[in-house]
């Protein structure tokens, strides 16, 4: 078995998949692929409506959940990280937000230089084959397939029309020149199939013959002669490996896995380490910490006509469109049901949204858990850029271990703001004149729910987490002393290894992170393999001309 490679990538999900791609492009180049979990082949990762089945199978998530969280009443919330080919893209919810201009712009005045929207603009449009063609901000001939919902459900319409009437106008293009405001959204979903990083960019390059996949391998730690990273030890159906690496080692496992294996190889708080066993190698405490991630709940409305998705919850119907799906690849189970939504600010002064709305034609919880007993439809709803940091932290030496994770969930007072006028400004939404025709009763949080008190008592019990952590080995200027890796996404204090992936975020971006995780790997293949990058774009962006004295 072929024990030396050019480059070895630990992790084949979002990031990991598209550098395999990129980097294997060039024959004469060699690549290793690790991947700890299986295939993706299943129907239920691959039908874009069974979305909360792998998300909950032991098969494909890891199985991670948070430590007591102190203001959510000390519930352990589950933190679904994908474990398969395709990693968290092969189980996430396919929702393709890019995220806000102002986004990236600051992630480069938090010193990520060359990360600017004008820099990443142009990688978002190459990983892209949008389904309505090419603009100036959208790509028409990458790996990447997304398209927006058929949008038969009538509650989508309404959606967006209450946004317009509520005063928040309308976007043609949620991902395009403006943002801020309702619209459809998009999914990565091509010819009824999840278009996975996996399907889109590691099933092509698995036909190159200087490419290695090898799956069910668990990265115990990264390999260094002196601070130089030279290859990784893993573990494989119970035999161990080590496999060298000539160029780099590229760390693609997430904002979980990334930080922990770099902890296990002796980068990160040196006493942390000390600690656990682990000899340090070089000290960064930035590994692990800033921990990110978006809160969100449900807001709930019964409906007053028989139009909701309720009645394909009975077994037989679910059956019945898995059928169809199956035969036909079309029907109900070919969407991910998220096909309108919007963006807005919680308050005058704030530049771009902060809060960002996902619309359901159903009530139930998203993960399945908790199932509409009644003909319902919701909006999962919640701030954008929390205050509140956490972090991920071996305890012990053994990889097999889980790691502690803690996200301080709303330690921050201005996040209890921003979950306040989440509620309130939901509310105006859903009682316009645009979904007269629909509502019958707010079923959650309930009429009554109007002071702050009883609404953080509602958030403390029910808020959830969106599935997007991130930050946790973040981009910065090497003289920042919580920054892991540089621009070049270079882990800071060592040669020949880098992280790419959600955990380099410096600021979480506005929305789902999927799309941003593959321009992330997008434009760190060219970095890596020493590309020029890609010329910056003049595209403009829309701003409320008013948004400094007023909300909407």
């Amino acid at each position: 078995m072929q024990t030396e490679f050019d480059y070895i990538i630990v992790g084949a999900g979002s990031a990991g998949c598209v550098l395999a791609n990129r980097m294997s492009a060039d024959a004469g180049t060699s690549v290793l692929l690790l991947e700890f979990g299986g295939s993706d082949a299943s129907p239920f990762v691959q039908m874009p409506s069974a979305l909360a089945i792998p998300m909950n199978s032991k098969q494909f998530d890891w199985g991670y959940h948070s430590e007591p969280e102190a203001n959510l009443n000390n519930r352990r919330m589950h933190v679904p990280r994908g474990k398969v080919i395709g990693g968290s893209s092969s189980v996430n919810g396919m929702v393709y937000v890019r995220g806000h201009a102002e986004d990236f712009n600051t992630w480069e005045h938090l010193g990520a230089r060359g990360w600017s929207y004008a820099d990443v603009l142009p990688y978002f449009q190459r990983s892209e084959t949008y389904s309505r063609g090419a603009d100036a901000y959208r790509g028409g001939d990458g790996p990447l397939h997304t398209r927006k919902g058929d949008m038969l459900n009538p509650l989508y319409g309404a959606f967006i029309a209450a946004g317009v009437e509520a005063g928040y106008g309308e976007s043609s293009d949620l991902n395009g020149f403006r943002q801020e405001g309702f619209g459809a959204f998009d999914m990565t979903v091509h010819r009824g199939v999840r278009w996975s990083a996996a399907n889109a960019y590691l099933r092509p390059a698995l036909r190159r013959k200087n490419l290695r996949l090898r799956s069910r391998c668990l990265v115990e730690k990264v390999l260094f002669e002196g601070k130089k990273a030279v290859g990784v030890a893993y573990t494989c159906k119970g035999s161990k490996f080590q496999a060298k690496a000539r160029r780099a080692v590229v760390l693609c496992g997430g904002a979980i896995n990334s930080p922990q294996l770099l902890q296990l190889s002796g980068i990160g708080d040196s006493e942390h380490l000390k600690k656990t066993g682990v000899a340090p190698l070089v000290h960064r405490a930035g590994v692990g910490a800033n921990l990110m991630d978006h809160l969100e709940f449900y807001f709930q409305i019964k409906s007053s006509q028989p139009i909701t998705l309720y009645p394909v919850l009975s077994p037989w119907r679910k059956a019945l469109i898995g059928m169809q799906w199956m035969a036909t690849g079309g029907g109900l189970g070919a969407s991910n049901h998220f096909e309108s939504g919007g963006f807005i600010r919680s308050r005058a002064g704030v530049p771009y949204p902060d809060i960002q709305f996902h619309f359901l034609p159903l009530a139930v919880s998203y993960n399945g858990g908790k199932m509409a007993s009644e003909h319902g439809f919701q909006a999962h709803v919640g701030p954008m850029r929390s205050k509140s940091r956490g972090s991920v932290k071996i305890k012990t030496a053994a990889a097999t271990e889980k790691p502690e994770i803690r996200f301080n969930y709303l330690s921050h007072e201005d996040d209890w703001a921003e979950m306040r006028a989440c509620v309130r400004l939901t509310r105006e939404v859903f009682e316009t004149e645009a979904f007269k025709p629909y509502y019958a009763a707010e079923l959650q949080p309930g009429k009554s729910v109007t002071r702050d008190a009883d609404i953080d008592a509602f958030v403390r019990q029910h808020v959830e987490s969106a599935y997007h952590p991130s930050g946790t080995c973040k981009m910065g200027d090497p003289d920042d002393a919580m920054a892991v890796v540089d621009s070049q996404t270079r882990v800071i204090g060592v040669e020949n290894l880098n992280v790419v992936d959600s955990s380099i975020l410096p600021l979480i971006t506005n929305g789902n992170l999927n799309a941003p995780t593959i321009m992330l790997a997008e434009k760190a293949a060219d970095h890596i393999l020493g590309k020029a990058p890609l010329a910056q774009s003049n595209a403009p962006v829309w701003q409320n001309p008013d948004w400094e004295i007023s909300q909407r």
